[in-house]
């Protein structure tokens, strides 16, 4: 799972673009939060525009697209206090730790947690 500071760090063909890469075309095993779309075509929106935010929203949803349920939202809500988490980044952990699927991320906020992969910005 590649959350939303992942997408758009793929989609801007930013310096850790190719290390996203592997994760991002294995279409058959990427589970995609219903959230990180908003996140990622709210920004595309504002920044490249409304074509750009709809391809970014239609190569997203080459992946499996998870809707938010009140299961989620109850243990996003737990690994939020649990972790100190902003809501979107403990709802896309909740839907990794539920898929057990590693979160690809450029977030700081999931530094140090178990089964991320990060990638620091600078």
């Amino acid at each position: 799972m590649v959350d939303s500071s992942g997408w758009l760090e793929y989609f801007a063909g930013g310096r850790h673009a190719r290390a996203l890469e592997p994760a991002l075309e294995d279409v058959e095993s990427l589970v995609v939060p219903a959230v990180s779309v908003y996140e990622v075509f709210k920004v595309l929106l504002r920044e490249a525009g409304e074509e750009a935010a709809i391809q970014g929203a239609a190569a997203m949803q080459r992946g499996r697209i998870v809707e938010l349920t009140i299961q989620r939202a109850l243990a996003a809500a737990a690994l939020s206090l649990r972790h100190s988490l902003p809501m979107a980044d403990s709802m896309i952990l909740a839907v990794a730790r539920e898929h057990g699927a590693t979160v690809w991320t450029l977030d700081e906020d999931f530094k140090g947690l178990e089964n991320v992969r990060y990638f620091a910005r600078k």
